[in-house]
């Protein structure tokens, strides 16, 4: 049964445009997958090799998500294409619903190596295989829950934003110097503006240290199981050199150790063991507004200004943009307002009659026990009639913080016996000299809970909350004509594939590409392969092998050429 992807989510579905994808395109992904497939055998965790193969990823060309689709289904899981860089909270939501979100977009050739922008290298090659695994497939969409549930603040989003423009532009082949340089200096501003660890900060330094960094094993001697490791030429390798320090993984360690996304890593984690993580990443989420409720998980609405919803130890949860928060003498809170359209939900179905276009001014609720010790969420029709609180009555209650509330009641709403809601008209409330609802202002309902148990940064009932969300519509994108160098890596691909006379149409290809395209080394790379396998004495081989040499004397090819060279010709050293 495929996965069905949750309504919250769909806005952040994309197409995977195939026949867009150029043949320079298949060639970067067959050079990293070949790469990854020589140099990783023996280095990567051993679900990732076993799990290349049962995730439906070819070697030789760039896979189609619905098939790769079919294969997750096997395990429980799907894939799902997504548009580059998405917010941290969708992202998390995806995988905590067994769902693989996929950047199908590919690396440039001048990146192949490594890229900061999400590609289907990364999300399909990286990610998907080591899912097999089922502890860390369940690792996974524990930590997507727990991201999902993660309050991010004003200031991160702005650094998401920048960090997503960053990743656009140096990815793009059109951006100068200076347009990059400029893009790492916004991100840079906007990252100085970040003070402290919000609880999205945390969860995606320990995502980036496991995920897509991790290390398992024992630490002189570590295997690789995170997808930008297992994703990358160059980190790959870099990864096991000396280079590169390696610490025993503490969750803590994790959290105090920042990152950044613009350049390879200079010190990685070593877990014991996947089971390790998912301990140690249960035992952070209790500390959660999510889990832990309280006045601390309303400041935390508050500073991510975004909407978000609270939830009452009665049930019933608010959504809103949580702007203002009053306490009492202890630093806790007594009552809390949101501002615009807000909305009251029970079990995340919005509540009849409660909903953004009722409550589109804010709305503001009292938090804590009535004066006598009195929690109003557990009372019955019969003690609440003891209490003055009756229906088509006037009430009057006040709570130990001082609020104080009156009115005339027309609605009791209960859910499983708890009092959840009560509807009033010709209402006061105030706290002393303060006015917190005037009877002019309409009917007042009033939100029944004496602790705040849960918050999360979503609204309760996304689909009733935003309106109807629906698949983002695509036109087809097809293939642009090819161009004379493209035309030249197509013409390869099909003598691999096919039975024509190789040594006539290579003979032709080679002099093309050493008259018109001498710095092409890619294109060199393939057509030495093919020499390689079919003909291994041909005087061709020496021509190629020579330009390759030459070009090897710059320092942007070094890596690339002797890491190709060693797949081609079976050799197994560590370049770094």
């Amino acid at each position: 049964m495929k996965k069905s992807i949750p309504l919250h989510l769909r806005p952040f579905t994309a197409q995977q445009h195939y026949n867009a994808y150029s043949p320079i395109d298949h060639a970067v992904w067959r050079y990293v997958m070949r790469q990854n497939h020589h140099f990783l055998e023996d280095i990567a965790h051993d679900a990732f090799t076993s799990g290349l193969k049962s995730s439906g990823i070819s070697i030789d060309s760039i896979p189609r998500v619905s098939e790769m689709n079919d294969h997750l289904d096997k395990i429980g899981w799907g894939a799902v294409i997504v548009d580059g860089l998405i917010p941290g909270t969708a992202f998390f939501d995806f995988q905590a619903h067994g769902i693989l979100p996929i950047a199908t977009d590919i690396r440039q050739k001048t990146n192949i190596e490594y890229t900061p922008a999400p590609d289907i290298l990364h999300e399909a090659a990286g990610h998907a295989p080591i899912l097999f695994d089922e502890t860390y497939s369940e690792f996974v969409k524990l930590i997507g829950n727990i991201g999902a549930n993660a309050f991010a603040t004003k200031e991160e989003h702005d650094v998401f934003e920048a960090t997503r423009h960053l990743s656009i532009v140096m990815e793009s082949p059109a951006s100068t110097e200076e347009e990059i340089e400029a893009a790492k200096q916004r991100l840079k501003e906007k990252q100085q503006h970040v003070k402290g660890l919000s609880e999205a900060e945390q969860i995606s330094r320990i995502f980036w240290w496991t995920v897509e960094f991790g290390l398992i094993g024992e630490l002189q001697k570590p295997k690789i199981f995170g997808a930008g490791l297992l994703s990358s030429v160059g980190e790959s390798k870099h990864c096991l050199s000396d280079q590169v320090k390696k610490h025993r993984f503490t969750i803590e360690d994790a959290i105090n150790t920042s990152y950044d996304v613009t350049s390879m890593q200079t010190q990685l984690f070593v877990c014991e063991s996947f089971k390790q993580l998912i301990e140690e990443v249960t035992r952070f989420s209790e500390s959660m507004a999510f889990r832990q409720g309280g006045t601390a998980a309303i400041e935390k609405a508050i500073a991510s200004s975004q909407v978000a919803h609270i939830e009452l130890n009665s049930g019933i949860q608010i959504t809103g943009l949580f702007t203002d928060i009053m306490k009492d003498a202890e630093d806790e809170a007594i009552y809390v307002k949101t501002t615009g359209p807000s909305a009251l939900s029970i079990q995340n179905e919005q509540i009849n009659h409660h909903g953004p276009d009722v409550h589109h001014d804010g709305f503001g609720a009292p938090i804590g026990k009535l004066a006598g010790d009195i929690k109003l969420e557990n009372q019955t029709e019969q003690s609440l009639k003891k209490l003055g609180i009756e229906m088509n009555k006037m009430m009057q209650i006040t709570f130990e913080s001082g609020v104080e509330i009156s009115g005339h009641v027309t609605n009791l709403l209960f859910n499983h016996g708890s009092l959840v809601l009560i509807s009033l008209e010709e209402c006061l409330v105030k706290k002393g000299d303060e006015i917190l609802f005037h009877p002019t202002w309409g009917t007042y309902d009033l939100a029944v809970g004496s602790r705040i148990v849960s918050a999360r940064p979503i609204a309760a009932d996304y689909a009733a909350y935003h309106g109807e969300s629906f698949m983002n519509e695509e036109s087809p994108k097809e293939g642009t004509a090819l161009t004379p160098l493209e035309g030249l890596y197509a013409e390869v691909r099909q003598i691999r594939e096919t039975n024509f006379p190789q040594d006539v149409l290579l003979h032709s290809v080679i002099g093309k590409i050493l008259h018109e395209f001498p710095e092409e080394w890619l294109l060199q790379l393939e057509v030495l392969e093919l020499l390689e396998k079919h003909d291994k004495e041909s005087p061709l081989k020496k021509l190629l092998l020579d330009q390759l040499k030459m070009l090897s004397q710059e320092q942007r090819y070094v890596r690339l050429i002797q890491n190709g060279l060693d797949v081609i010709f079976d050799r197994r050293h560590v370049t770094v």
